[in-house]
């Protein structure tokens, strides 16, 4: 199972926040057990997906804290049917390893582009407002996940200006939030529109060298018939990956520091 696995004894729980943003593309609000072609939900929810309302909580599309359930990102990405996503068994599985109660921050939005998510446009002021709200009541960002990149191997346009407008998006949230050094993990995708464009984004993804940012790769995760989103078992592995991610660099004792900064790197993707 990775870090989370550890036989080390887990910190002690309290009421303290530890608030995650979720964003990015459909991948991350979640196609898992959804039959893409008639928008309908299985409702199957893994044991990795459950429920934990002592230690998991979510913000609500009317910012209000509740029980965080899969869908995630049903009042979120409201335009496409939602499933199951990382973002459960990624807050299951470090739960028992962190100081305090997980708050999750959906944003996500299917079927977008990075450059949908620039300074300025709807989707990222979206994200801002709802990172700030997060905060006002106590509790402290500690990292935000991000999975996208498919809509960006749709042109050769949009595939090669990707690392430029994906660094202007960590400078972005870091500054309008406050957090120089937030640690952001995001995916190397696997899935794309046009198979030729997709080296050059993945390798954009893969050669973003900025402080705490961190890289897991999808390649090899299982892929619906569509061949475009993550099927429910491989949404409860890529959780898996973002945990081990985080814990590994970010977390004590688990995180491994060279000369005063997290290691930038993780081996599912160098």
């Amino acid at each position: 199972m990775g870090i989370f696995s550890s036989t080390l004894k887990p910190k002690t729980t309290n009421a303290k926040k530890q608030i995650f943003i979720l964003s990015g593309q459909s991948n991350m609000a979640g196609r898992g057990g959804v039959r893409i072609d008639i928008g309908v939900w299985n409702g199957l929810v893994p044991y990795e997906c459950q429920p934990d309302p002592s230690k998991i909580r979510r913000l609500n599309a009317n910012l209000n804290w509740e029980t965080a359930h899969v869908p995630l990102h049903a009042d979120i990405d409201i335009t496409k049917t939602c499933g199951v996503g990382p973002g459960m068994s990624f807050a299951n599985a470090i739960k028992d390893h962190i100081t305090g109660v997980i708050h999750l921050v959906p944003c996500a939005v299917g079927g977008t582009a990075i450059s949908q998510w620039a300074k300025g446009e709807k989707l990222y002021e979206n994200m801002v407002w709802r990172a700030k709200a997060a905060v006002k009541k106590g509790g402290e960002i500690k990292a935000m996940l991000w999975y996208q990149g498919g809509n960006d191997t749709t042109s050769i346009e949009k595939a090669t200006s990707y690392k430029t407008n994906m660094e202007n998006l960590i400078h972005n949230i870091r500054s309008d939030l406050g957090l120089p050094s937030l640690p952001i993990i995001q995916v190397a995708v696997e899935s794309c529109f046009v198979p030729e464009l997709l080296p050059i984004v993945r390798e954009a993804q893969k050669s973003i060298n900025l402080p705490n940012v961190i890289c897991i790769d999808s390649l090899g995760l299982a892929l619906k018939h569509d061949n475009l989103h993550l099927t429910t078992g491989a949404q409860v592995k890529l959780g898996h990956m973002f945990a081990d991610a985080y814990l590994t660099n970010f977390v004590e004792p688990f995180a491994h520091v060279v000369g005063g900064e997290f290691t930038s790197c993780y081996n599912c993707c160098c």
